[in-house]
């Protein structure tokens, strides 16, 4: 005997009344999640527990002792950004890769500082947080796209997966700056007509400045607020924001650290705009060696199936190998 479908949802739900769950009318509860009391309170939340997603106080002092190698972890940091611009991830899915790295790297250092067990580390903190963040994740192989110094076989990754989640104790949903980026725009341009650019132009400005260790000195919320900053100063109207005022923004925040990392930022900023590299497009680069070797091919049949069968091997032979090929080679 078959029941109505009405009693049988009738008998699954709690204390609620049916007509109001199918009503379609929201909860009286989710205006009050989005008053400004309750996201001010969510963000000095943030604030209060950001500390328990980064390194720990000494870890700038290892890269300026040397006991840990800075020009490594730019060079993974690089790496990591190359691929996500190469990929279009999101920049959450960056920063992700690089606090996983940082924080492992703190709790576990390498047996080698640098060479191919840093680069295992970047390939499996990018593949997690990618598969954190993104609808659409490449394959083990695909993330190594051309270009990489080690190729790894997808079982080496996953073994470092799961070494890289058992140091960072399985916490991946970390407080970042983007987590306050919103909330510090709506605070410096209460009308919201900027908001868009600050929010798009501190993204930038935290994404280009990750590859720096000094920045290890400060909070997420620091890093946020200053570059919420950064980019205020690129709009006349807002431009003379006094950063001092920024500590009033939420509880929690830090005068002092915001306005250090706000300098520094300003000079990097600066810095780089004067030594902006021209941007060459990767799609653009295949579609020109697309249509060489259509041209070639037209006029030399013979000569492109050589030249294409000795690309492939030299791509093999200076590519694809693995840490486990390399430990048998010697």
């Amino acid at each position: 005997m078959s029941l109505p479908c009405s009693d049988c949802f009738t008998d699954l739900l709690c204390s609620e009344e049916s007509s109001e769950i199918f009503s379609g009318e929201s909860p009286e509860c989710s205006s009050d999640l989005e008053s400004p009391a309750c996201v001010e309170e969510s963000i000095a939340s943030f604030i209060e527990d950001e500390r328990n997603f980064v390194p720990g106080f000494d870890y700038l002092s290892r890269f300026q002792s040397r006991s840990l190698d800075a020009s490594a972890r730019e060079e993974s940091v690089a790496w990591i950004l190359k691929v996500q611009a190469y990929y279009r991830f999101q920049p959450l899915t960056a920063y992700l890769s690089v606090n996983y790295l940082d924080r492992f790297l703190y709790s576990r250092p390498l047996p080698q500082a640098n060479g191919w067990p840093m680069h295992l580390l970047s390939v499996a903190c990018l593949s997690v947080a990618a598969k954190m963040e993104e609808a659409l994740v490449p394959s083990l192989l695909d993330l190594q796209f051309e270009g990489a110094k080690y190729i790894f076989e997808p079982r080496t990754i996953r073994r470092m997966e799961l070494l890289v989640l058992s140091v960072l104790d399985w916490r991946l949903r970390s407080i970042t700056p983007f987590s306050f980026l919103g909330f510090f725009a709506c605070k410096i341009d209460s009308t919201g007509t900027y908001i868009g650019f600050l929010i798009s132009r501190a993204t930038e400005i935290i994404l280009s400045n990750m590859k720096e260790a000094s920045f290890l000195e400060y909070w997420p919320s620091s890093i946020a607020a200053a570059a919420i900053l950064c980019a205020a100063n690129e709009i006349p109207n807002l431009s003379l924001f006094n950063p001092e005022h920024a500590e009033s923004w939420c509880d929690g925040l830090s005068k002092e650290n915001i306005i250090s990392c706000y300098r520094l930022m300003q000079d990097l900023v600066l810095d780089n705009s004067r030594r902006k590299p021209p941007k060459v497009l990767p799609l653009l680069r295949v579609t020109i060696r697309a249509r060489m070797r259509s041209s070639d091919s037209s006029s030399s049949p013979s000569s492109s199936s050589s030249s294409s069968s000795s690309h492939k091997r030299r791509k093999l032979n200076n590519c694809l190998w693995t840490d486990d090929d390399k430990g048998n080679s010697e």
